[in-house]
């Protein structure tokens, strides 16, 4: 821990480099990722503070949209994409995923409830091989349906159209990007 309080120490020793984020932020992008520490959105992209509004899910999950039961993520994509303006969405997923690995493996989480209950909120059960420690075709498959699970929000499919929705797959053990092309069908290098 005092690592990072260190760090905070320093970096608030800038403030000058800070004052225009007071005035308000316009993020293009709205990143959806997992909560896994080893995602970092800032970092895979380069942005910097006020260019990426993000979402943090487990197992970067979009719950299906019910205007009668919101949920936090849901209030998050509409004010992204209603209030901010952003022009484009990106879900990325990542390697060795242990929510999406859950679901592949259909683990028992009786032991962890809100766990088990949230990963109920995923499109489907991701298809991939179970002997796969990166859960990468699972991982490509489960962002892919997340991207689908986008456009069922009202505001979505009118304002975006599906070029502005991106499927990204990281690999935390190489820190390579790969981005599903529709005319390959296929996760490949950005």
């Amino acid at each position: 821990m005092q690592p990072l309080i260190d760090n905070a120490r320093m970096f608030g020793q800038r403030p000058e480099e800070f004052a225009k984020l007071a005035e308000g932020q316009s993020p293009q992008v709205l990143f959806i990722t997992c909560s896994d520490s080893r995602v970092v959105p800032a970092l895979i992209t380069g942005a910097r503070p006020g260019e990426l509004f993000e979402l943090r899910t487990a197992g970067n999950i979009v719950p299906p949209y019910a205007s009668q039961h919101p949920t936090s993520e849901a209030a998050t994509i509409e004010y992204a994409v209603e209030v901010l303006g952003v022009r484009d969405i990106v879900v990325c997923g990542h390697s060795h995923c242990g929510a999406v690995g859950a679901l592949i493996r259909g683990e028992d989480l009786d032991a962890v409830p809100a766990v088990r209950d949230w990963l109920n909120h995923a499109a489907r059960r991701p298809s991939g091989t179970t002997e796969d420690p990166e859960v990468a075709e699972g991982v490509q498959n489960h962002v892919l349906a997340q991207v689908l699970r986008l456009r069922s929000y009202p505001f979505i499919d009118k304002k975006l159209a599906d070029e502005q929705l991106h499927a990204w797959y990281y690999e935390v053990h190489t820190g390579a990007v790969r981005v599903h092309r529709t005319e390959t069908d296929a996760f490949e290098g950005l």
